[in-house]
């Protein structure tokens, strides 16, 4: 149970393709705040789960500062629309 919960493969996973949409979403001419709002909430889910699971100090700096930029997408969304 302790391996099933310090595995952090599933949220990398995860944050991967939320990076991918959200690469997406940045270079598409349309407005995106909405989608952009929506996948933020995502990748603060993941960010959260990330830090978490960790037992690894390095691991936990690094969802930190991932919260950190998903507040400043939070921040740019909310100025698209």
């Amino acid at each position: 149970m302790a391996a099933m919960r310090a595995d952090v493969a599933e949220e990398l996973e995860r944050l991967t393709a939320h990076a991918g949409e959200l690469r997406a979403l940045i270079t598409k001419p349309e407005p995106a705040g909405r989608r952009l709002d929506f996948l933020s909430q995502e990748l603060t889910r993941e960010a959260n789960t990330l830090c978490s699971k960790s037992a690894d100090l390095e691991l936990t700096r690094i969802g930190l500062d991932l919260k950190t930029v998903v507040d400043q997408i939070k921040e740019q969304a909310a100025n698209v629309e």
